[in-house]
């Protein structure tokens, strides 16, 4: 999707948000919108920031870490801390809490580490195509509404806004029902081997290398 947008936006010459839509792609802008809503409502799905059923499925065997066997640690986890996020007076701080029962942050520390290098790479795309523009992952504070951070109002940056600016802003850093409708716009059915829809670039290669054009299934 980055890629077709940046191909686009070369060809075009232009970064018109209403230009490049009537070309059938989807602008930059609208992609960040849907990086900042799709990461959020994700973040939160690994559960509240402590949680006791976490600490007791852990040391039940039931439950664990990222790559947990290559922890160097006793895998016990009763004298460690983890820093998890709180608000105070407005600001965003930190607080030690035991790490058994901050396990559901642990896990999703590792999966925004591993998202911010997958934004990464498609930055290197908009880079290659010499656009001045970089995406980035919201702040783990923005738009949550599990655990303790659930209901704040949070700019992608990180700083916490009343709710008369995240009313005038939301939709600077969300979709809007128009972003949403026009994307819903683009999802026209495409069958033909070797056709994809406008709004995507063609892969270098098929699945298990086939070619582009491979027809992975036969009718008839």
């Amino acid at each position: 999707v980055v890629q077709r947008t940046c191909q686009a936006m070369n060809e075009l010459k232009t970064d018109d948000v209403a230009k490049l839509r009537a070309a059938g792609v989807i602008d930059l802008p609208t992609i960040q919108r849907y990086l900042n809503f799709h990461y959020s409502v994700t973040i939160d799905l690994f559960g509240a920031d402590q949680s006791s059923n976490a600490a007791t499925f852990y040391s039940s065997g039931l439950k664990g870490r990222f790559e947990e066997g290559k922890r160097a640690d006793d895998h016990l986890l009763k004298d460690q801390t983890y820093k998890v996020l709180e608000v105070v007076n407005g600001r965003l701080l930190e607080k030690d809490v035991p790490m058994l029962n901050a396990l559901n942050e642990v896990l999703r520390d590792d999966f925004i580490k591993d998202s911010v290098a997958g934004v990464g790479r498609w930055n290197k795309v908009i880079e290659k195509a010499g656009i001045p523009f970089r995406l980035t992952v919201p702040h783990k504070a923005f738009h949550r509404n599990i655990g303790a951070l659930a209901g704040i109002k949070m700019s992608p940056e990180g700083r916490v806004v009343s709710d008369a600016e995240w009313e005038a802003k939301k939709y600077e850093w969300l979709p809007s029902p128009e972003d949403r409708a026009f994307v819903t716009s683009l999802m026209g059915r495409v069958v033909e081997p070797g056709k994809f829809a406008n709004w995507i670039a063609p892969p270098v290669m098929g699945i298990n290398r086939q070619p582009v054009d491979f027809e992975y299934v036969r009718f008839g």
